[in-house]
């Protein structure tokens, strides 16, 4: 006679090679626990059920087969159907008591994980499928799991609890969907020591950008008490970005850091017949991030180390997504879960497909993008999982929050838009798996989003998602990233919004030859620095009352400056690592800069800005030199704490090498001194004089963009700005190409590489060519004008190849 099968295992007898005994879940926390443990990686103990305990208790009791009679005429396609049947099923699960013999092994080993602890330890009770977390489907989230469960009734209880939540609906629904036998998968149950974070935080990681697919980053999700509720999206978390490779060299790059809203927290119920309830958050702590730098970098590392283990264990890249928690009593953190993530997992990327909008409408609701993708529908506002069957086939489903039992039902929306939730909630993980976009985390969309009213869901336009009103126009390319050549001229882009970098660096190019820092100060920062600098100096209340709303979580009001823009930085310098990064210092004019909250009482009235107190001249003038500081401390920060050292800097608008000169003594000062640690510093060759002293300013920078719009406004002697004379503009002049060649000879006689980083390349294939034929180092271009360019620039270096030469003179170039 055959040994019988265990009904219970710790955790230090399962691997990730018995999915088929104890399901994906449990096996997973048994190898960690068995590998990476001795690595640092704290994972609480526990002991799970086995399939044979499940199939134990369905035999013995002969629930296997009244459920196969209740299921005999299952219709998943009809949610009433569907609703009853998973119902009966339930009831007579919990109808039924436990066998003896599999209820005193689960009670012995209780009672020993307990130790000596009285009336038995606070444990948390998990669900775990034998066909869960496979690599073509998640059955994440299917299931129950329970939290803060206290004494032996209460533990059997909760098993058998869990047993029933194999037929939930949600999970009748998937397996019929995805064609697995209900009878062919097992239950096993997961007994673990609860880790007390409802005194402290919780959440959700990934090893991997959960939107685009970006292998580089870890993306973590934070928020105060217990975890269901980052991971049911019933809070908007904390977001943080961690970048991997210098992560692992010992820096700290901390790439991105958002402060959720977090308006509620689970804790434990002492009191009632729930486990757990949940309270408000003190506003002075919604106001703060749930954990610090130390414990996001720690986490990250965990990620790091757990991505490696299961990477090696399956032999391909493996992603993970992963649970985890701080205890509030002793201030540890603790992995409690891991499972493969399963939408970008083990996929290289062959055709990158991107959406645009042709067409902008009256925004509705914004929140986090999930999807990367546009959808257009009649928008369904439904308030509970009650009215589920008001949803029809290519709706959007609008609604506060979604959990595991609506998943029957998103199948059919075209988009899902919810109020609260994080990128990594049960919404933004469906809506991937389906293919759909998403956006979470909007706050008023059940009231802003008119019910039956048709809507336009944008998550196409970086970080933000928009709802639209109304229908609008949309395209998508494809591009076959298999079938592209890559030129010998290297190609850049431009790029302005750190939320798009990750996206972008997929495109075929060879880094970034402009990253404008502009950008970021005025979508993210907003205020003026001279402002944050003299912040205790304002006596404005209502401009000192709207600098402290945008940095709630800085006492240090300059250090927000530096912060963020550092953040936005390393976001594009992460994004494109190891490749060229070329950051332009702050590039406003006057009217610009005054523009910023608190701007117009640092700024001086111009009458023509585009020539007046910008670029190199401001960096070292008393007006702006501390503010120039503040830019030096964020860049220091990108190299130096990030450990991001493909970034470059670039000085615009210098107007003469002595003011060059300047601009480097005072970034020196501020510990960015050129060639210092692999430091290149660049000038934009936009002015004339850049062009006639190009030898002389060669000899005190490293490189050269061309700014192809001032260089032509100033050659022309055009104001771009001016309606009247702006027909005159034109980058194609002749007067102008002659200034580009001359600057393209002058510098590289110099020994130094020149590129360009103005619009013209981008809408001009044929100064792209010009440029390629005069033999410049590298062109920027635009990112929706990349890949018809690198086309054009193949096609002229294979001319100019057949004609037996890699360039021609200016007399021979017509264009």
């Amino acid at each position: 006679m055959a040994a019988q099968e265990p009904l219970v295992l710790w955790f230090e007898q399962i691997g990730i090679d018995d999915v088929s005994s104890v399901g994906g879940k449990n096996a997973s926390l048994g190898e960690m626990y068995c590998n990476l443990s001795a690595r640092g990686i704290a994972v609480p103990n526990g002991f799970a059920t086995t399939a044979a305990a499940y199939r134990l208790f369905m035999s013995e009791t002969g629930l296997d087969q009244k459920i196969r009679e209740i299921l005999d005429d299952l219709d998943t396609a009809n949610i009433s159907n569907l609703q009853s049947h998973g119902r009966e099923v339930r009831q007579a699960i919990l109808a039924t008591e436990i066998p003896e013999v599999l209820r005193e092994e689960i009670l012995q080993a209780y009672r020993k994980l307990s130790e000596d602890i009285e009336g038995g330890l606070d444990v948390a009770v998990r669900s775990s499928a034998t066909a869960e977390d496979l690599p073509d489907a998640s059955f994440a989230g299917q299931q129950e799991s329970y939290l803060n469960v206290h004494g032996e009734s209460s533990l059997l209880d909760t098993c058998r609890r869990c047993f029933a939540s194999l037929f939930t609906d949600r999970a009748i629904s998937y397996r019929t969907e995805k064609g697995f036998d209900h009878f062919d998968i097992a239950l096993s149950i997961g007994i673990q020591r609860m880790v007390r974070s409802d005194e402290s935080a919780s959440g959700v990681m990934f090893s991997i950008d959960t939107e685009t697919g970006f292998r580089q980053a870890v993306l973590i999700n934070a928020a105060y008490g217990l975890g269901e509720n980052v991971v049911q999206g019933s809070v908007n978390p904390d977001e943080f970005y961690v970048f991997k490779p210098t992560l692992k060299e010992g820096f700290k790059p901390i790439l991105k850091k958002t402060l959720g809203s977090k308006e509620f927290k689970l804790i434990y119920d002492t009191g009632g017949e729930k486990m757990t309830r949940n309270v408000p958050v003190d506003p002075v702590d919604r106001k703060r991030f749930a954990i610090d730098d130390e414990d996001i970098l720690k986490l990250a590392r965990w990620a790091c180390l757990i991505e490696e283990h299961y990477s090696e264990v399956r032999g391909h890249f493996c992603p993970m997504d992963i649970e985890w928690a701080k205890d509030g009593l002793t201030d540890e953190l603790f992995i409690v879960q891991a499972r493969p993530e399963t939408i970008h997992g083990g996929k290289e990327l062959k055709v990158l497909k991107t959406f645009h909008l042709k067409e902008h409408g009256h925004v509705l609701a914004t929140g986090h993008s999930v999807g990367e993708r546009i959808g257009h529908g009649v928008a369904r506002v439904v308030e509970s999982a009650e009215n589920l069957d008001q949803v029809e086939e290519g709706d959007m489903l609008v609604t506060d929050r979604t959990d595991p039992d609506w998943e029957p039902i998103m199948k059919k929306a075209s988009a899902i838009v919810t109020n609260r939730g994080g990128r990594t909630c049960h919404a933004a993980i469906i809506s991937r798996e389906l293919g759909v976009p998403a956006i979470v985390g909007a706050e008023n969309a059940t009231t802003a989003i008119p019910s039956g009213s048709m809507v336009t869901v944008s998550c196409a336009e970086g970080d933000t998602g928009q709802v639209y009103d109304g229908q609008l126009d949309y395209e998508v390319q494809e591009v076959d990233l298999s079938e592209l050549k890559h030129p010998k001229t290297k190609v850049m882009m431009i790029v302005g919004n750190p939320n798009e970098a990750f996206r972008l660096s997929m495109l075929p190019s060879e880094g970034v030859g402009l990253a404008r820092m502009e950008f970021i100060i005025n979508s993210f920062i907003r205020i003026h620095p001279m402002a944050l600098l003299e912040y205790d100096k304002l006596e404005d209340p209502i401009l000192k009352s709207e600098i402290d709303r945008l940095t709630a979580s800085y006492s240090d009001k300059p250090a927000f400056f530096v912060d963020t823009l550092a953040q936005g930085v390393g976001m594009i310098a992460g994004a494109f690592y190891p490749r060229d990064v070329i950051v332009r210092m702050s590039d406003f004019k006057t009217n610009e800069y005054a523009n910023l909250i608190g701007g117009e009482k640092y700024e001086p009235e111009e009458e023509n800005p585009m020539i007046g107190f910008r670029g190199a001249s401001r960096y070292y003038h008393p007006r702006y030199r501390d503010a120039f500081g503040l830019e030096c401390q964020a860049m220091r920060k990108v190299r130096e704490e990030m450990g991001l050292k493909n970034m470059k800097l670039m000085i615009p608008f210098c107007r003469t090498v002595e003011e060059g000169r300047k601009v480097l003594e005072v970034m020196a000062e501020h510990g960015l001194k050129r060639g210092e640690d692999g430091l290149e510093i660049y000038i934009m060759c936009e002015i004339p004089s850049n062009v006639i002293q190009a030898e002389a300013f060669a000899e005190i920078f490293d490189g050269f963009s061309i700014g192809s719009n001032d260089l032509t406004q100033l050659t022309l002697g055009v104001d771009r700005d001016s309606e009247v004379v702006a027909h005159i503009f034109d980058e194609r002049d002749p007067a102008v190409m002659d200034s580009l060649a001359t600057a393209i000879q002058r510098v590289k006689a110099s020994g130094r590489k020149i590129g360009i980083c103005g619009q013209a390349p981008s809408d001009y294939p044929e100064i792209a060519a010009f440029l390629v034929k005069q033999g410049i180092d590298s062109i920027s271009l635009n990112p929706d004008a990349v890949m018809k360019t690198v086309s054009r620039i193949v096609e002229v270096e294979a001319e100019l190849d057949s004609q037996g030469s890699a360039s021609q003179t200016r007399s021979d170039v017509t264009v």
